[in-house]
């Protein structure tokens, strides 16, 4: 019988690449976590062992790390644009035909000094001490055909809750339901998003400011979940897509995958306390998990179902 060697990739993941701003005392800092993968004519490399087409993960690692320095890091979706662009249009006899870049970004923000006199001098200028943000981490992917870019953005690991302004009642019950009707119950999640950028990348076509729409669409979603009176995490997932829908006209189209971090009372009754709303048992596992996608009508969703 006949073998058919079907879709294949290869490239470098997880490059880990800290590229520091020493333009002032005042240093910057971008912190990535870069994977590459390419699609081309590659057949030769897995049915006969030859090289010829294969340009080496290696060599898509360092271009990782001198791109940084050659063009720096403006911001994820820029600096994977510029690379997935690259490896289509530069490489050797135009052998790949598709660059996906990953990209996850950390952030840190500056350590603060206490106001008093053992300060010294100039510290508050000095500007080159960092703690590791501890919210989220914001990703980035883009895949250049040698026609257009795809960009999808996302973060993941957003811990939110809201401690009342939310119910979950009316269900549907049969032998098997032991859960308790909740009509004030505290709602948290981990919130994993990515959105799809209309941007193609077309010739002429003005990239967005990545920066902004990333911090603008975060506090979108972050600002439906705290004003959102919940009956349900799918309701409130619908309300947090919707409000990047009408507020970020470069986005067109939301998936949200949101794990329900229960909560549950802890009964006191034996120790004879009664526990009005105030204890809980927060479980890390098992979790009910919410997805979804809110588009705009006549797009096309992409995103993939993780």
């Amino acid at each position: 019988m006949a073998h058919v060697l079907g879709q294949n990739q290869y490239g470098k993941a997880e490059n880990r690449i800290v590229r520091v701003y020493r333009d002032s005392t005042r240093h910057e800092i971008k912190d990535l976590n870069v994977s590459v993968s390419l699609q081309g004519e590659f057949e030769d490399v897995h049915l006969t062992g030859s090289n010829a087409n294969c340009l080496p993960t290696d060599t898509t690692k360092n271009t990782v790390y001198a791109f940084a320095k050659e063009y720096g890091i403006e911001s994820a979706e820029a600096f994977g644009i510029i690379l997935a662009r690259h490896f289509v249009e530069d490489t050797e006899r135009g052998v790949v035909h598709s660059a996906r870049i990953r990209i996850e970004e950390y952030a840190w923000d500056r350590i603060k000094t206490p106001d008093s006199s053992a300060r010294f001098i100039g510290s508050e200028e000095i500007g080159h001490s960092f703690v590791r943000n501890g919210q989220e981490t914001r990703t980035t992917e883009v895949v250049y055909d040698g026609e257009k870019v795809q960009v999808i953005s996302g973060l993941k690991d957003l811990i939110v809750m809201n401690s009342t302004n939310s119910e979950f009642w009316g269900y549907i019950k049969d032998k098997y339901t032991t859960l308790q009707e909740a009509y004030d119950r505290i709602l948290a999640t981990q919130v994993t998003a990515r959105w799809k950028y209309g941007y193609s990348g077309r010739d002429g076509e003005a990239q967005p400011n990545w920066n902004r729409s990333y911090t603008h669409v975060k506090r979108h979603m972050l600002e439906a979940f705290a004003e959102t009176y919940s009956y349900s995490l799918q309701q409130t997932l619908h309300a947090m897509g919707t409000r990047v829908l009408n507020n970020r006209a470069e986005v067109d189209e939301v998936r949200l995958e949101l794990p329900n971090k229960h909560h549950f009372l802890v009964d006191l009754a034996p120790f004879g306390l009664k526990n009005e709303n105030e204890v809980y048992y927060a479980a890390d596992r098992m979790y009910g998990l919410i997805e979804g996608t809110v588009h705009r009508e006549g797009v096309v969703p992409v995103i993939p179902v993780a």
